[in-house]
């Protein structure tokens, strides 16, 4: 089934699939993002990459520098990006042609026209609070119906051993899973990164330049990226660092647990086949404010009938408005995975071979639920 259909990756700060641009995958050359809140430069790599635009690279020269040639890495999300304050005449994170919005509150305007006085006489805030930044991946549609069985002992070993900070509903009707960034990206940069075709576009590791370091150490924030993300669980390490505004930062998100060949979710002693449940939606990763709810980058993995591509790689209008108008059928609650138990045999098989990968308790360990988001 997955040999019928080709991948195309867009990219926009918004949900608005028709203002995106479409991501040359495994290009060096850096897709740029922008809105009133931030300005991004985005590198999207895949491994084994057969999709749009037509010739696209297979590879990038990325997944051939350590640490992800030995972590055999699929793919990556990297993002250089610099937070701005909100446009003239508006608290930070207000939309336009919406009220300024404070704790995820709409301010209404007195009679006067203006905003209340509470918000005003307070210091404007420098940036965005890293317990305010999330990264993850969330749907339109239902999907409780099409999650197959094992997902949730799937949801425990990502949860458990890869990323503790995930947080959300997959049985929701607008499901997601978000974590905060701080802790979800691989590696974060305080600072610039370089642009090295030779590396696939933007490399930086983590850390930071001269200054970001020297920002880090001053708030305590760990050297190394297990550290950070481990630290970065607590509360009040989320409430020590702040995404200044005008100020540039890089973030790194990687793994080999996602194979876009065959379209799989592999997990250590588990795999789902991704296209046996598929629905039509596209796989969707957010960066995004927790209490606006702005959002500054949107990045949609979409499929498509290879019958609907022309010659070129542009898509028939038929596939684009199918892809606006997918069905997603009766939303009974029907799926295995509902009332599914999590299999033990199957999450300590995954235990002893995360653990053998350096992926384990001595990296990331397991987190009260007063600790993540």
């Amino acid at each position: 089934m997955a040999d019928k259909y080709i991948i195309r990756v867009t990219a926009g700060s918004n949900y608005d699939v028709d203002s995106h641009q479409v991501v040359p995958v495994n290009s060096p050359e850096l897709t740029r993002i922008s809105n009133e809140f931030m300005d991004i430069d985005l590198n999207v790599r895949v491994q084994n990459y057969k999709g749009l635009p037509k010739n696209s690279p297979a590879t990038s020269a990325y997944f051939s520098q350590p640490p992800h040639d030995y972590n055999k890495d699929q793919y990556s999300i990297s993002l250089q990006f610099k937070p701005k304050r909100s446009y003239a005449g508006s608290l930070p994170g207000s939309q336009k042609g919406e009220p300024p919005v404070a704790n995820g509150t709409a301010i209404e305007p007195d009679a006067s026209g203006e905003a209340g006085d509470e918000e005003e006489d307070e210091e404007p805030s420098n940036g965005i609070s890293a317990a305010d930044l999330q990264f993850g991946n969330d749907f339109d549609h239902p999907i409780r119906d099409r999650l197959p069985p094992g997902f949730n002992t799937a949801m425990s070993i990502v949860k458990w051993w890869i990323d503790p900070g995930l947080d959300g509903d997959a049985y929701a009707d607008q499901p997601y899973l978000y974590g905060p960034a701080l802790s979800s990206f691989n590696a974060i940069h305080v600072g610039k990164a370089e642009h090295n075709p030779e590396k696939g576009g933007l490399w930086f590791e983590e850390g930071g330049d001269e200054a970001g370091l020297a920002a880090r150490k001053a708030i305590g924030a760990p050297d190394t990226a297990k550290a950070r993300m481990k630290w970065a669980l607590k509360e009040d390490s989320k409430a020590k660092w702040t995404f200044e505004y005008g100020k540039t930062y890089c973030a790194d998100f990687f793994n080999p647990y996602l194979d876009f060949g065959d379209f799989s979710l592999k997990l250590p002693g588990f795999t789902l086949p991704i296209m046996k449940y598929w629905d039509g939606q596209g796989l969707r990763y957010v960066l995004r404010n927790k209490s606006t709810s702005d959002t500054y980058l949107v990045v949609i993995f979409s499929l498509y009938l290879k019958e609907d591509v022309n010659e070129d790689g542009s898509l028939k209008p038929a596939a684009i408005e199918s892809h606006k108008k997918v069905e997603t059928g009766s939303v009974d609650v029907t799926s295995e995975a509902a009332g599914e138990a999590e299999d033990p045999k199957v999450l300590e098989e995954a235990r002893k071979k995360l653990e053998s990968l350096d992926v384990g308790k001595d990296s990331i360990d397991a987190t009260n639920d007063d600790d993540v988001d």
